[in-house]
């Protein structure tokens, strides 16, 4: 079978890193990064989130080939700070709001069962935890 092995997927080979950073030549305050083992699950997510930052003045994400599981992220910031201080940022804020949704969910399924309380179960619409 031609399919890579599934460790091949989140395995890091040894003397690799997972996120390496080559500064643009060209462009000032830019910053290409390249994450390992990732998809277009990450990319999209933290481009959307760099994007945001009003000190960002581009971010765009590629992967370079559907079997090559890394993804390059492109950012380009205003000069007053860094591509990559905005991207650690950036992560650190995408974590918190990763963190609120987890706890609102819990406490939404840990409410669940009283409010159904009286509730006959079984229904179309009903949860079983």
């Amino acid at each position: 079978m031609n399919a890579p092995d599934r460790f091949e997927l989140f395995v890091i080979p040894d003397g690799q890193q997972k996120v390496e950073m080559v500064k643009d030549p060209k462009i000032p305050n830019a910053a290409t990064f390249t994450i390992l083992k990732e998809d277009h699950t990450l990319g999209n997510v933290l481009r959307a989130q760099l994007l945001k930052n009003p000190k960002v003045l581009f971010a765009g994400y590629k992967m370079p080939h559907p079997l090559e599981h890394k993804i390059e992220i492109k950012v380009q910031t205003t000069p007053d700070t860094n591509p990559l201080a905005v991207i650690q940022q950036e992560l650190n804020n995408l974590i918190s709001e990763v963190q609120n949704i987890k706890l609102k969910f819990e406490n939404e399924v840990n409410m669940q069962p009283h409010q159904m309380e009286g509730v006959e179960r079984g229904g179309r619409g009903d949860f079983d935890f």
